[in-house]
């Protein structure tokens, strides 16, 4: 998932990295003998998939948009790895289980089953006694209309007013808000489905979908690779497709479609390239679904049809590497799998890296280098505050967390940085099939970050030795903020923009728009960013005056600039700020503007009022997470 990058397409002119000669490659070594590993704890899933395993599951559901429910059936074959094992154990959130059963024979028995207290985060615990250890298991339930993985949009709430809408987000664990599963990332599996609806609307699936497919109310999928749960995914509304190339489209609302084909236009040629990188594209197709603006997320990765915020869409192709980026999934995420989201760096810092790899292939050096730096500067920024244990990459070996635990930045950005250390002391001769052979051992596989360190030392450091020591790769992986060692990059292009910062604070003259015209949104995110955390009002007035910040269409600088204009009570920016914070649902957007208003009692007042406003367009989880800094900022309980 691209979550938070600042991701944009443009050209830099000049940048300088740092840079070492790889060593000529030795003489292949013995394999690395190394302990056996323990077992990976989730400690977000009430699952035991060391005793038993979902292996396929089986959908039959009824979409019902007046009661924003699914209900029906889901089937499990299961692979039974403990002898002695006698319970399914399943996680669920919200659900009502109406009844378990067995398949013997041809006939379905009813089993014993428990549903537990529910836990605020983890949810309820499903037992199922299965003393007979059957192959196949079938439950039947329904949904909550209160599911957190669910959003249902009335017509009003849409772009087109006509139909409703609705889609899921099951990452991190959403997916048992909608069916009863292992939702672990250790469990993979197949699964078909068969979703009824309302016959008006477009029923789609992260599995295949037909481009030509008709809308009748009765749909079938089949996912024939085994996926995590959380890349379970589901949408339904006026959807329409039009084709980017033969094996990519997009699927939006006719209103938008056409705009998003004009912005994703080189979503074939990203497809290509990173296949010359990293193997080919082991899915089918790739399509790509414009969602409203209140999804929570810039885009989710779900395996064939990846779920894309509109707010991308700018009209100059500006911000299209986010596509890169959920499209680089396909091989770090959705191919090779985090077991557990404490090694979620081993998904996000391996695709940011990936996807930068492609971006570079695509659009030059400069530009690549340009992503890097503005990403290394905000990680700079934020990892002072975090505790020391949020700032490493994984957990080690045997050590357990907090159900609570959430990834950050970190797992994105140093952890491409991580990757981009290896690519430079083994040089790309060596490191590049180095990464595409550990895409093809683990594929369709999930894994910590203690066999990924067993493959490397096998695979790279035995056959190098001398280039990475494991006192290095044991700093990067475990210990908290950045080594010292850590290579630099810079941009020329952007050390022009520090240029026209420090000539603006001393003569406080905007820098002229025969300048400005030329910069990308690189520039224009990294000049904002080098602004003092508050400004005298008359000097916002002056820019806004000069670039028109206030009501921008472009989401990136929107995130920042509000934020500034709020902690520098620059009030004439309030009207559009809040109609940016009632139309905008994706949280990495409206969060900072957000925080900066609980800092104080009358600004709290306004995000209640906002929140209040936009509650009825908020996905559950952008509601949450903004109820929550409210209510942390005035000192109530958080939920």
């Amino acid at each position: 998932m691209r979550t938070f990058l600042i991701a944009l397409c443009c050209f830099a002119l000049l940048a300088v990295g740092c840079q070492r000669e790889a060593p000529a490659p030795a003489a292949p070594a013995e394999p690395v003998k190394v302990a056996p590993l323990p077992v990976d704890v989730d400690e977000q899933s009430y699952a035991e998939p060391q005793k038993v395993k979902i292996t396929h599951m089986a959908l039959d559901l009824a979409m019902d948009f007046d009661a924003r429910t699914l209900a029906g059936t889901v089937s499990y074959d299961l692979d039974w790895l403990d002898p002695k094992a006698t319970e399914l154990r399943l996680d669920t959130r919200d659900l009502d289980i109406e009844a378990v059963e067995a398949k013997v024979g041809e006939a379905w028995q009813p089993l014993q089953f428990a549903l537990a207290e529910a836990d605020k985060t983890l949810g309820s615990q499903l037992t199922i006694q299965t003393p007979e250890r059957p192959a196949q298991v079938r439950v039947r339930y329904r949904t909550s209309p209160r599911a957190s993985g669910l959003q249902w949009m009335t017509p009003v709430m849409t772009q087109g007013k006509q139909l409703p809408l609705m889609f899921s987000q099951s990452q991190q664990i959403h997916a048992r808000s909608w069916v009863p599963l292992q939702d672990t990332p250790q469990v993979r599996y197949t699964y078909s489905a068969h979703i009824t609806s309302r016959p008006d609307v477009m029923v789609l699936m992260s599995a295949d979908n037909d481009p030509a497919a008709a809308r009748d109310g009765d749909y079938n999928f089949q996912m024939p690779q085994p996926i995590p749960s959380y890349l379970m995914a589901i949408a339904a509304g006026d959807l329409v497709f039009k084709p980017l190339s033969e094996r990519s489209g997009v699927w939006a609302e006719p209103a938008m479609v056409d705009a998003a084909v004009a912005e994703f236009a080189d979503t074939e040629k990203m497809i290509a390239t990173t296949e010359s990188l990293y193997g080919p594209y082991r899915w089918g197709r790739y399509d790509l679904l414009i969602l409203p603006p209140s999804f929570p997320y810039g885009g989710m990765e779900n395996p064939r049809l990846s779920f894309i915020t509109p707010t991308v869409i700018v009209g100059d192709k500006s911000l299209v590497s986010l596509i890169a980026h959920e499209l680089a999934h396909s091989w770090s995420g959705n191919l090779v799998t985090m077991s557990s989201a404490k090694h979620g760096w081993l998904n996000e810092g391996t695709t940011t890296y990936v996807q930068n790899r492609v971006l570079e292939a695509l659009y030059g050096k400069d530009f690549a280098v340009m992503e890097r730096v503005i990403s290394r500067d905000a990680l700079r920024k934020s990892i002072a505050d975090m505790p020391a244990t949020a700032q490493a990459l994984g957990v080690r070996p045997g050590v357990t967390v907090s159900p609570d635990f959430e990834g950050s930045r970190v797992a994105y950005d140093k952890g491409s940085w991580f990757w981009q250390v290896l690519e430079e002391r083994y040089g790309r001769e060596v490191f590049d099939p180095f990464l595409r052979g550990y895409f093809d051992y683990f594929a369709f596989r999930s894994i910590d970050t203690a066999t990924f360190v067993e493959y490397f030392r096998t695979h790279l450091m035995a056959k190098h030795p001398g280039v990475v020591s494991m006192e290095e790769l044991e700093q990067w992986l475990y210990e908290p903020g950045i080594p010292d060692n850590a290579p630099q990059v810079r941009s020329a292009r952007l050390q022009l923009v520090d240029t026209a910062l420090k000539s603006w604070e001393a003569s406080g003259t905007p820098p002229a728009r025969e300048l400005t015209n030329e910069w990308s949104s690189q520039e224009w995110i990294h000049f904002l960013e080098g602004l003092p955390e508050t400004l005298p009002v008359e000097k916002l007035e002056a820019l806004d005056s000069a670039y028109h910040f206030t009501g921008t269409a472009n989401g990136e600088l929107a995130q920042r600039w509000y934020p500034l204009a709020v902690r520098s009570g620059y009030k004439q920016a309030f009207p559009a700020m809040e109609e940016f914070l009632v139309k905008v649902g994706r949280r990495k957007l409206i969060m900072p503007t957000y925080a900066a208003l609980v800092a104080s009692e009358e600004g709290r007042a306004v995000a209640q009022s906002v929140l209040d406003r936009a509650r009825p367009g908020y996905h559950p989880i952008t509601t949450a997470s903004v109820e929550w800094i409210i209510k942390g900022a005035a000192g109530n309980d958080t939920p």
